[in-house]
């Protein structure tokens, strides 16, 4: 038996039961919710190791849900939808998902991506440092802030622990497989392009381009150039 609980937020109560009925066979234990609200109250009462959430759901759907989730906690969360565009994929990336899962669904697929997100999570070394400055940034690490020239900025727990890669590294190259094991803490089960994208969104959260702090080395990576 695992000692992993999972949150399965689902309005549509047959895709709870295949949940709840797949991972408990697989030692998981399962709670559920049947919209965004429940889910949330779930949530500051008992965190769960890992949150399944529906995207589409009434009322507060699964991006309202995910949003207020990642102003409180740094749990995975995988979403499940319907829809499998690539802007859906980006969407959910940028709003801090871990993952992303489309229905119909393989059940092997899903275990798979369920492990390896809780795998990697365990698998994160923990933060020791306490804070960090140079002349363009300041991040307070029991806070989880950041301040870019004084002012604060807002990130997702993803984009805090690429940001802490990149100044625990300074002035040297990180390739792509490198930021992979550093920050999402596998290479498995990871999109390809996660790297490119969210170098992207931390550029533009910190204010900056590629000729900022943040550079691309083509053909190799990304360095921080400590200023």
């Amino acid at each position: 038996m695992s000692d992993d609980s999972i949150l399965v937020v689902d309005d549509e109560e047959d895709i709870r039961l295949l949940l709840s009925e797949l991972l408990g066979r697989h030692g998981y234990t399962v709670r559920e919710a049947t919209n965004g609200h429940d889910a949330l109250r779930q949530l500051f009462s008992k965190p769960p190791s890992l949150v399944l959430l529906d995207v589409a759901m009434p009322d507060l759907d699964g991006w309202g849900t995910l949003a207020r989730i990642r102003e409180v906690s740094d749990v995975p969360v995988i979403m499940v939808t319907a829809r499998g565009e690539e802007l859906e994929r980006v969407r959910g990336l940028q709003a801090g998902a871990d993952d992303y899962v489309t229905k119909p669904f393989g059940r092997q697929e899903l275990l798979a991506r369920v492990e390896a997100l809780l795998r990697r999570t365990k698998e994160r070394s923990p933060e020791v440092r306490e804070h960090y400055s140079d002349a363009f940034l300041e991040i307070d690490y029991p806070n989880r802030a950041v301040k870019v020239k004084g002012d604060e900025v807002k990130l997702t727990p993803l984009e805090f622990r690429l940001l802490g890669a990149f100044v625990d590294n300074p002035n040297q190259v990180l390739s792509r497989d490198q930021l992979l094991e550093l920050v999402w803490g596998d290479r498995s089960g990871v999109l390809g392009d996660q790297v490119k994208i969210y170098v992207g969104y931390l550029r533009k959260k910190l204010g900056v381009g590629e000729d900022g702090p943040i550079q691309t080395v083509r053909g190799f990576g990304y360095r921080y150039t400590k200023t």
